[in-house]
């Protein structure tokens, strides 16, 4: 049984009423991936707006295995500190990674979310030396189209990712840096600018799907649903 955790903040726990990416990308494994597989992680629910809370389980299709570690204005230096044991727990073989655009909006610089990215990867292999991960980069919000040195912040810490991804890297537990989904258009993609709507699910989904398939043969060609 291959184990995935989903690893991110708002984009991924998503919010009630919604589908996630996480969903699309189950439905795509389920279509492709031959062998068992399953979602875990130590939390399941989707943010609810009106509550403020990470308490609704309103989602539009609910029949999936809906674990995750995400969570609204969460980012890479909330998830370093308690990654490491959320793997031993939960014995994920796969990190699925989206982190980074609120540690720049809030939290961190480009610099500073890099070095939390390196502390992450350090305790996700105390957890589980040989974990695999496959991480996104940031990818284009409103924020970042509107100002320039946030773009500029976005910029510079997707090449910092990129080289502590290829620092970092080693065979036995491999890190692998996905591309940004082709034609992302905060426009068409997102319903705020910053979250995605369905278009923007299965976008983000087939980043993922795509980057195991070319790395390690998992899957085939993007299946939505």
């Amino acid at each position: 049984m291959l184990r995935f955790m989903p690893v991110g903040d708002s984009m991924t726990i998503g919010s009630a009423g919604e589908h996630t990416w996480r969903y699309r990308l189950w439905r795509h494994l389920c279509a492709t991936y031959d062998g068992p597989f399953t979602f875990v992680g130590p939390r399941e629910a989707l943010y609810d707006k009106t509550a403020n809370a990470p308490v609704s389980y309103a989602y539009a299709v609910p029949d999936f295995p809906r674990a995750h570690l995400a969570g609204w204005g969460e980012g890479w230096g909330h998830m370093a500190p308690v990654i490491g044991e959320a793997v031993r727990e939960h014995r994920p073989d796969v990190l699925l990674v989206f982190l980074g655009l609120i540690d720049l909006g809030f939290y961190t610089n480009a610099e500073q979310t890099e070095v939390n990215v390196r502390a992450f990867v350090a305790a996700a292999r105390e957890g589980n030396p040989r974990i695999r991960m496959v991480v996104l980069p940031v990818i284009p919000n409103v924020l970042a189209a509107s100002d320039p040195s946030f773009a500029a912040q976005v910029s510079l810490f997707n090449e910092l990712l990129a080289k502590a991804v290829s620092d970092l890297d080693e065979p036995r537990s491999p890190l692998l840096l996905a591309s940004p989904p082709a034609a992302y258009d905060v426009r068409t993609d997102t319903y705020d600018g910053t979250h995605p709507n369905e278009s923007g699910e299965h976008k983000i989904a087939e980043a993922f799907a795509r980057a195991m398939h070319q790395a390690w043969g998992w899957g085939g060609e993007y299946k939505g649903g």
